[in-house]
């Protein structure tokens, strides 16, 4: 039974995307959920699993949205900041 008790945290966690965060809120990756390209830019970026991102500021149509993310300020689009789950710092 412990397993599946893990097993329902991480869907829990899973839950949350960086696209949820409000300016001011921090986050730390879980897991990229997409393939491809769009992954691999992802995590060129450094969103690897255990890195803590906060949301900056949102432009003034909610895409995308600023992110600190390891002392660079990047900009996702809300489509791929979906894409990567998060759980609260």
């Amino acid at each position: 039974m412990p397993a599946r008790q893990t097993d329902s945290a991480e869907e829990e966690g899973s839950k949350l995307t960086l696209a949820d965060l409000l300016p001011g809120q921090t986050a730390k990756v879980i897991k990229v959920l997409c393939k491809g390209l769009t992954r691999r830019r992802l995590l060129d970026l450094g969103l690897v699993p255990g890195t803590v991102v906060e949301a900056v500021m949102k432009s003034p149509l909610a895409d995308p949205v600023a992110f600190n993310i390891r002392g660079a300020l990047i900009a996702l689009r809300r489509e791929d900041a979906e894409q990567v789950a998060a759980e609260h710092a």
